[in-house]
């Protein structure tokens, strides 16, 4: 009995160490992201208690560059805001306000409507900005409360300008969509919990239609992020210059 509990673990050991973490975290960003430029609308809703207490929507264009996506976002609603650009060319995001004319340098940890931050509608591929390592297989509770078998990961910035320092993730095991996210900042504090649910087929892919995010010390607080309107579209190289924003009219 002893020997076949010793084979069964070598056996599990080995294919736990077969598993490449950074494979499966490419396999997650390609679930989240197409692989084409496309467009779609996100619409933020801030709650305290329960209660709606702000919201926003956005029109993103993403375009992909070299693995990495290049973004324009363009503020919709509410009125105030309408108008109002940011856009991510390379490792700088700047956001434009037309009442000013000008353009600033913005942060991708800057908080965008409640618990989001500017990084978090911008579309990134995780596995180029983070390395990631295989901590554990655990069965979690997903947004929308069923049980999950799911890879855990660790993953760490390679660079400091990133919106994130460190983050754990979940990742369905069979189908490699991510179900939870934590995020924490350098000195380890948890900023936020994320829940990736509401899966629609969506430009080729199951792709996960809402992100439930929960304040890491105030479960009170919560933002949700709903994407909607995925299109293929092209997204011209001048709405990606710093310099045409004052000149960019939506289509």
């Amino acid at each position: 009995m002893k020997l076949l509990i010793v084979l069964g673990l070598l056996i599990s050991s080995a294919s736990f160490a077969a598993v490449d973490a950074q494979a499966l975290l490419a396999a997650s960003d390609a679930i989240r992201n197409p692989t084409q430029s496309f467009g779609l609308s996100s619409t933020l809703i801030e709650y305290r208690k329960g209660k709606e207490t702000d919201r926003n929507t956005l029109a993103i264009y993403s375009r992909p560059d070299g693995g990495r996506f290049r973004n324009l976002i363009r503020f919709v609603a509410p009125i105030r805001d309408t108008g109002k650009l940011m856009l991510k060319d390379g490792n700088d995001l700047w956001f434009y306000d037309p009442a000013s004319k000008a353009s600033v340098r913005i942060s991708p940890q800057q908080r965008l409507l409640g618990q989001a931050a500017n990084g978090d509608v911008l579309t990134v591929n995780l596995a180029l900005d983070y390395r990631a390592e295989l901590v554990g297989e655990e069965e979690i509770q997903d947004g929308d409360r069923k049980k999950r078998a799911c890879y855990k990961l660790k993953l760490k910035a390679i660079s400091p300008d990133l919106t994130y320092h460190s983050i754990e993730m979940w990742l369905d095991k069979t189908s490699k969509q991510p179900v939870k996210s934590l995020f924490y900042t350098e000195s380890g504090r948890l900023l936020k919990t994320a829940y990736f649910r509401r899966y629609q087929p969506q430009l080729g892919a199951e792709r996960p239609s809402e992100t439930v995010i929960i304040d890491g010390l105030d479960p009170a607080w919560v933002t949700v992020i709903k994407n909607s309107d995925y299109a293929w579209r092209d997204v011209p190289e001048s709405w990606l210059q710093r310099d045409y924003l004052p000149r960019f009219k939506p289509e």
